[in-house]
């Protein structure tokens, strides 16, 4: 992407919408989006403030009243955002189904007509329209659409805004597709993308097969950048998150007070590690695979202990722990050293509950496109499969404590010892956690994946990476829910490899 921006002159009312209407509103873009960016969950700069924003590309995909604008601009730290504006005389008709939330301002045509400017991810009409030019597969300005070879789009369905993402946003087309609008986004070839061609190409693989993507042109020597990922629809009965969170909730509600909960999640569990092992061993066939080298070890502990130190200067109730952290590190590599192989692969690499559909006939995995923010060459690194393994058991403690949180009305932070029931029902959700992290791990190893818990040493340095992750992330967002990834931190540090 250049720093220019690319502007068409499509009709928009009788008299048209000229180059100079889009350029009116493209500047007050510019004057209200440092005010509107902070406020969206999709924003990556929480925390800090916003001066300016520089439009990259502006297009009209959808001409009409309202139309559509496929934008991308560039904040002063160097971010690319992309929205999907509507522009029009009020975006709260009856009938557009769009939100006075969604308002960013409004501006002015050249001949003074007055135009509200909103963000139209959530409006049926011009997503429809957008879905119109997946179709046509035609070049729009400096906009190109693909579609994937020997795939189908359906046509004539209208957009339905989904809920719950936290980094982009996405768009289900009747019960056939889903469009994922990629927020934060940079140039070069996608990630995810990649992902779910190989995975498709492996067949029998529960993933969603893509269909169509649209991408800068790549003009000017500048790389072409994905904007909007168009896959098939996964009908379910709900995500990971929610499915467990309520399970876990139900069970730490029961009458059992002493031994495990056995009923709930842990056949789900179960089909969700074969469903984890089974991508892994498609990514391993269809893309590079081998076993990490020396050097690669030594790179490797290093990004682990740096990734620490950064942690612990924000984060002080870390540092009692660090000690114990920098050897599970240091063991890591002795391993590599003494001439273990430790294979490496292409992983999903944001792996927890929320990346999981619970489709009719099984686990469906979503959202490959790695951890929001890292260069797409970062995210193409090879790493250990365990690495998944060990994000997902502690997405299964999240999911305990949240649960354990629910029922008694508090953050964790704020649990006495002195609490006897909220003791007595943290017993619980720790056992359940327990016990969906034995079938998730048995399910792996049914399906053909390496049991982790045959290699501790892995599965413990790559869980402290995570509750490190976790403990920042906490501190910065959410510091009265600390207490649970500093108790991973505590017993991790003290050796305990794997609880379950």
């Amino acid at each position: 992407m250049t720093g220019t921006s690319h502007r068409t002159v499509t009709p928009w009312r009788s008299d048209g919408l000229t180059a100079e209407d889009l350029d009116l509103m493209v500047d007050e873009l510019c004057r209200l989006l440092p005010t509107w960016l902070p406020g969206q969950r999709w924003y990556a700069g929480k925390g800090h403030g916003l001066c300016e924003v520089r439009p990259i590309l502006a297009e009209v995909v959808v001409p009409g009243t309202p139309a559509l604008l496929q934008t991308v601009f560039r904040t002063d730290d160097g971010e690319c955002y992309q929205l999907l504006v509507g522009a029009g005389p009020g975006p709260a008709d009856a009938g557009t189904g769009v939100s006075a939330e969604s308002v960013i301002g409004s501006s002015r045509t050249s001949d003074g007509l007055r135009v509200t400017l909103y963000e139209a991810s959530a409006d049926p009409d011009l997503l429809s329209g957008l879905l119109k030019r997946f179709v046509a597969a035609e070049p729009c300005g400096a906009l190109e659409y693909h579609h994937v070879p020997g795939a189908t789009i359906p046509a004539g369905l209208r957009a339905r805004p989904l809920t719950g993402e936290q980094s982009n946003t996405s768009v289900a087309f009747g019960d056939r597709a889903m469009l994922k609008v990629l927020r934060r986004v940079m140039p070069g070839a996608n990630t995810e993308l990649e992902m779910l061609a190989a995975l498709e190409r492996a067949g029998d693989v529960p993933s969603a097969a893509p269909l169509a993507w649209a991408q800068t042109a790549g003009r000017y020597g500048a790389e072409p950048t994905t904007l909007c990922i168009l896959q098939e629809f996964v009908p379910s009965r709900g995500d990971g998150w929610s499915i467990a969170t309520a399970e876990a909730e139900a069970c730490i509600r029961g009458a059992c007070e002493s031994v495990a909960p056995l009923g709930g999640f842990s056949d789900d569990a179960f089909a969700l590690g074969q469903a984890t092992a089974q991508v892994h061993r498609a990514l391993a066939q269809q893309l590079e695979a081998r076993p990490l080298s020396l050097p690669e070890a030594v790179e490797l502990t290093d990004a682990l202990v740096a990734r620490l130190d950064d942690a612990l200067v924000e984060v002080p109730d870390i540092t009692p722990y660090a000690r114990g952290l920098h050897t599970a590190y240091q063991d890591l590599r002795e391993v590599v050293q003494r001439g273990n192989p430790l294979p490496i692969q292409r992983i999903h690499g944001d792996l927890h509950l929320g990346q999981a559909l619970r489709a009719a006939d099984g686990w469906v995995l979503i959202d490959f496109e790695g951890e929001p923010g890292h260069p797409f060459e970062e995210r193409r690194h090879l790493q250990p499969a365990v690495r998944d393994v060990a994000a997902m058991l502690r997405s299964f403690d999240y999911a305990a404590h949240h649960a354990l949180g629910e029922i008694l009305g508090i953050p964790p932070g704020e649990q006495t010892s002195r609490d006897l029931r909220g003791t007595r029902l943290a017993r619980r959700a720790s056992a359940w956690a327990v016990h969906s992290r034995r079938a998730f791990c048995a399910g792996y190893t049914a399906a053909g994946g390496q049991d982790p818990r045959t290699s501790p040493v892995l599965l413990r340095a790559f869980e402290a990476d995570k509750a490190v992750y976790e403990a920042l992330y906490e501190a910065r967002n959410r510091p009265e829910w600390l207490p649970i990834p500093l108790a991973a931190v505590r017993r991790l540090a003290h050796g305990s490899r794997f609880v379950g």
